[in-house]
């Protein structure tokens, strides 16, 4: 992990395309706004954490691959 310290206003670039930039800090928050490509994903950790257990349930529920056996006999 790259650690760094960053003002109000200051930034950082990530791979040519994605810039991050600190906005407001107020006490304990910090207020981040990020730049990056529509097709480059951006989530909160605990969206993406969910996301990803969403999807490992969805590959492991077998039920719609015997709906569609039954389907085509």
């Amino acid at each position: 992990m790259l650690a760094l310290s960053r003002k109000k206003g200051e930034a950082l670039v990530i791979s040519n395309n994605i810039e991050v930039t600190i906005l407001e800090i107020k006490g304990d928050q910090v207020k981040v706004g990020i730049t990056a490509p529509r097709e480059v994903p951006v989530y909160r950790k605990e969206i993406y954490l969910q996301i990803q257990d969403a999807n490992k349930a969805a590959a492991a529920d077998t039920s719609g691959m015997e709906a569609l056996k039954n389907l085509l006999g």
